[in-house]
């Protein structure tokens, strides 16, 4: 439970599961972790990174709200401390004040036919799942990329039930980034990184069959009403604690598969 907790409020703090991951891999490598230890902490990155896709969905105006506590901290504060704290909010402001711009960027592509189209194929499971996972890889973070599926779903350019496979896909995507990081580390580290794609993975094979046998969509919608951007968001954190509490108690088979896998 610790390493769970410890690698959610490191991962809601720096806002991406991504960094998180690849700092346990780098832990792992140099003995400061053990593969064990490594896995409670990934289990944890991943309901972390569901804070940003919650915050964007919220009506308030973080980038404002952020900027100017860390614009304040920065001027005002006299200590390391308070000014490293202003770094870091003027950073997530930063962050929101890009993905307000991708909302306004993508309202255009509604009439778009060509890309209506497109979306149109993401209800199917496998297409949708395949869009998230290289959009994701591609970006090097989910918190993006769900932000950039938030985006989209503001501006009435995809569907509810389009934008779970990709957000399914999406986890698998965001393991890219630790593989990569995983390659001329000692083998440990390796099966650190192989414990984070196949929690993702395992997940998302889980998801996929219960979005296909129950009417997931209708649920979402009725605890969180029509606000798309929160049916996303609260999508994602489902998939996640969900997994989670699934595979936490395995977390030694998962160990086990890791050994098999390298």
């Amino acid at each position: 439970i610790a390493g769970l907790l410890t690698g959610l409020g490191v991962t809601a703090v720096i806002q991406s599961s991504s960094a998180t991951t690849v700092m346990v891999v780098g832990f792992v490598n140099s003995g400061l972790m053990s593969l064990k230890q490594a896995i409670n902490v990934i289990m944890g990155a991943n309901i972390g990174t569901t804070v940003t896709s919650l915050m964007l969905s919220v009506e308030l105006d973080f980038a404002v709200v952020f900027t100017a506590v860390g614009a304040i901290c920065q001027l005002l504060g006299n200590r390391p401390a308070i000014k490293n704290f202003g770094q870091i909010t003027m950073g997530l402001g930063i962050l929101f004040v890009g993905m307000d711009t991708m909302t306004d960027a993508m309202r255009p592509l509604r009439d778009w036919e060509t890309f209506r189209n497109m979306m149109a194929t993401a209800t199917n499971p496998i297409v949708g799942v395949l869009v998230g996972a290289g959009v994701t890889a591609l970006l090097q973070s989910s918190s993006a990329s769900v932000g950039i599926l938030q985006a989209l779903a503001g501006s009435g350019v995809i569907t509810l039930e389009a934008s779970l496979f990709i957000l399914f896909g999406q986890n698998i995507g965001t393991c890219v980034t630790a593989m990569m990081a995983s390659v001329g580390t000692t083998h440990t580290a390796k099966r650190a990184a192989v414990v984070h794609l196949l929690f993702n993975v395992l997940g998302t094979l889980m998801f996929v069959v219960i979005a296909l046998a129950l009417p997931v969509a209708d649920w979402i919608r009725a605890l969180t009403g029509d606000n798309l951007r929160l049916q996303i968001a609260f999508s994602h954190i489902v998939f996640n604690v969900t997994t989670t509490v699934v595979l936490l108690p395995l977390a030694s088979v998962l160990e086990k598969l890791a050994y098999l896998v390298v």
